[in-house]
């Protein structure tokens, strides 16, 4: 796996400047440094992760495409928000299944780099109903499997305050069958974003990852 850079300081004094300035005079004047520290770098990277991420499963689409592919858009959905400001002041993208455009939410990898706050993660996040039932289902019928595949995670999200209608208040595993969301991830810093090791940690962690998205693509129905 080589080694290189993808992203610089700049980024991070970008997001810091936006955030002072979050307006569409300030963003058209500064679109070109936005393009070159953030959009243009962040595409590269898309498309070099995606010959990793076909190594820990061919069903995971890394879109280095600038509209409709794994990079959001840095433009805010404002329409019901009560904050008016057009811009995030992160940058992210999503990695997600091959079917997940014909099945809508799916389980996926993502990545966050904002400042201070730097992170690669993967799992679900707010699973639907049907498929929140599938995954507990899987878990009650497999918990070897489930305790297999979130060994040495920590995961996070949402948590019901008491068992969910159906299942044995007393199952063993009713810690994470309460559970509304099942993501894990790790946190980096902002020097450890610019190194030229980033990738390669971002590639490690997926694999870390790797057995949490496995159980929950299988457990909704898609293949790994």
């Amino acid at each position: 796996m080589g080694d290189g850079s993808y992203f610089t300081p700049d980024l991070f004094a970008f997001f810091r400047a936006l955030k002072r300035r979050n307006n569409r005079e300030w963003f058209g004047a500064n679109k070109a440094w936005f393009e070159a520290s953030i959009r243009d770098p962040f595409l590269r990277f898309i498309t070099d992760f995606g010959l990793h991420l076909a190594r820990i499963s061919p069903r995971f689409v890394a879109d280095p495409s600038p509209t409709g592919g794994s990079l959001f858009r840095i433009y805010r959905d404002i329409r019901f928000s009560a904050d008016k400001s057009p811009y995030k002041t992160h940058a992210a993208a999503h990695f997600f299944h091959r079917a997940s455009k014909a099945t809508g939410h799916a389980p996926g990898f993502y990545m966050h780099l904002a400042p201070g706050e730097c992170f690669v993660g993967g799992g679900l996040w707010h699973p639907e109903t049907a498929m929140l039932v599938k995954i507990r289902d899987e878990m009650v019928n497999g918990p070897a499997a489930w305790k297999r595949a979130r060994r040495g995670l920590t995961l996070e999200g949402a948590v019901l305050s008491r068992p969910p209608r159906g299942y044995d208040p007393k199952h063993p595993l009713m810690d994470d069958l309460r559970r509304k969301d099942f993501v894990a991830g790790r946190s980096f810093t902002e020097r450890q974003v610019c190194s030229p090791r980033f990738m390669r940690d971002v590639v490690t962690e997926c694999r870390r990852l790797g057995p949490l998205v496995e159980f929950l693509t299988k457990a909704v129905g898609l293949k790994w």
